[in-house]
C-alpha cells in the first residue's frame, strides 16, 4: 500500500533525486522553457510553484530560502525580478506541462515543461536564434564562394 506517500521516486536514491530536480527546477526558471520526460516535469511542478510564490513574497527571508534551493545567483535574481512579478494576481497554476512525443532510446514520453506568459520571451529568443543562423548561413556561402573563385583563378594559371 503506498499510503502517505507521496512525491516521485524516479528510480533515484533520495540525494541523487534532490540534485536533479533542483537542477531542473533552475534550468526552468532561467530558461523559461525545458524539455524532460513527463514524470520528471510532474515531478519538478510544485517545486517551482513554490518558489515562485516565495519569489511574489519578496522579503529577504523568502530570497534566502529560494538560495538554498536553487543552484545560482542568476536563477535567484531572476525569480524575484522577472518571473514572480508575471504572476501578481495569480494563484498558483504558473506551468504548462506539452506532450511532445518518446524519448529515442527507452520509449519514455517527453514534455515540455514551461512557465506561462512566457511565450514572448521565447519568441524573441526564437527570432534572435534565427538571425544568427541566417547570418551564419551567410558568411559561409561568402566564404565558399570566396575560394571557389580562388580555386577558378589557380587553375586558369596553372594550365
Amino acid at each position: 500500500m503506498r499510503h502517505r506517500n507521496a512525491g516521485y521516486k524516479l528510480g533515484r536514491n533520495t540525494s541523487h533525486r534532490r540534485a536533479l530536480l533542483r537542477n531542473l527546477v533552475t534550468s526552468i526558471l532561467l530558461e523559461d522553457r525545458v524539455e524532460t520526460t513527463i514524470t520528471k516535469a510532474k515531478a519538478a511542478r510544485p517545486h517551482v510553484e513554490k518558489l515562485i510564490t516565495l519569489g511574489k513574497k519578496g522579503d529577504l527571508h523568502s530570497r534566502r530560502q529560494a538560495l538554498a534551493y536553487l543552484q545560482t545567483r542568476d536563477a535567484v535574481s531572476r525569480l524575484f525580478d522577472t518571473v514572480a512579478p508575471r504572476y501578481g494576481d495569480r494563484n498558483g497554476g504558473y506551468l504548462r506541462i506539452v506532450r511532445t512525443g518518446f524519448q529515442k532510446g527507452d520509449g519514455a514520453e517527453k514534455a515540455f515543461i514551461e512557465l506561462l506568459g512566457a511565450e514572448a520571451v521565447l519568441d524573441e529568443k526564437r527570432q534572435k536564434r534565427a538571425e544568427v543562423r541566417t547570418k551564419r548561413r551567410e558568411e559561409a556561402q561568402k566564404l565558399i564562394e570566396e575560394q571557389q573563385a580562388a580555386a577558378g583563378e589557380g587553375g586558369e594559371t596553372q594550365a
